[in-house]
């Protein structure tokens, strides 16, 4: 069983707090992911608070461009959008699929059998895979799992999990097929940097059932929960989906429709049919 870190202060100090509790050191030259968020969004992970964390790993705060026509479908624009929401102030960015991309393998996966990602993920050793928890209109929440698979993709992968090999059916494909697809591409990620040079934190603020892609999501409605920790991001995806279902609030209720209308906790399930992680977890609150 996988311990889950917990926290309910989500703050800068709370979020080296957890990472230390994790007792994991991540070596070499270290990749942080996380998501940049579009222009007019408001929701995203925002640098005052990640970036105690960042600077002690002397991480370099990574991303690659959107399949989606948006303000960050491109590199020149998506750099705009990096100064506009401030990360370059607070540690180098790198924009990984910026000079290309490389097709790693995915071994025993279920539709895939490479992923396409940033070409610059080779430089890394290491990967801290920093998520903003929320809801998603597509994958029906964000979290975790869908940072390391759509979020390491390049654009063109982004479109092949999407459109489950073919990117022309980016928006058409069979929506468990594309889940599937992105589990798949999650265990290529592990795969390739190695199950112990990656760890995982979501935060779970500003709840809306939209993504940070979307430049005008919908208003949370659910109080911010917290911050959850794992060396496993099966196990952290499904203590951050049971925390939600947890709560004691009725405010909780759009959120929870989103998922389960979209089949979110699937990705889940088939995560832990391709040993990703366990879906069994202890939870443990640090506070």
């Amino acid at each position: 069983m996988e311990k889950v870190y917990f926290t309910k202060n989500i703050t800068a100090e709370s979020l080296v707090k957890i990472y230390k509790k994790l007792g994991v050191s991540l070596n070499g030259k270290i990749a942080v992911k996380i998501s940049t968020g579009e222009l007019g969004g408001h929701n995203y992970l925002k640098p005052e608070l990640i970036k105690d964390l960042v600077n002690k790993l002397n991480g370099t705060i990574v991303e690659c461009n959107t399949a989606y026509n948006g303000q960050r479908n491109d590199t020149k624009k998506h750099l705009e959008v990096v100064r506009a929401h401030g990360f370059d102030k607070i540690a180098n960015v790198d924009i990984m699929d910026a000079e290309g991309e490389i097709a790693i393998p995915v071994n025993d996966g279920i539709h895939l059998d490479k992923n396409y990602v940033g070409k610059n993920l080779k430089n890394y050793d290491s990967m801290l895979v920093l998520s903003h928890f929320k809801g998603h209109v597509m994958g029906g929440y964000g979290g975790a799992l869908k940072n390391i698979s759509i979020g390491i993709a390049s654009s063109h992968g982004k479109a092949y999990i999407h459109g489950v090999k073919n990117p022309e059916n980016i928006w058409t494909a069979n929506h468990d097929d594309f889940l599937e697809c992105m589990a798949d591409a999650a265990k290529s990620v592990i795969d390739y940097l190695g199950s112990e040079n990656v760890i995982y934190i979501n935060v779970l603020n500003n709840l809306s059932i939209d993504c940070d892609c979307d430049s005008n999501p919908t208003p949370p409605e659910l109080e911010d929960i917290g911050i959850m920790a794992s060396t496993d991001p099966v196990a952290l995806d499904m203590a951050s989906i049971d925390a939600i279902y947890r709560h004691p609030s009725s405010k909780k209720d759009s959120l929870i429709k989103r998922i389960e209308s979209l089949n979110g906790k699937h990705t889940i399930d088939v995560a832990y049919q391709l040993h990703i992680g366990n879906k069994e977890y202890e939870l443990v609150d640090i506070d």
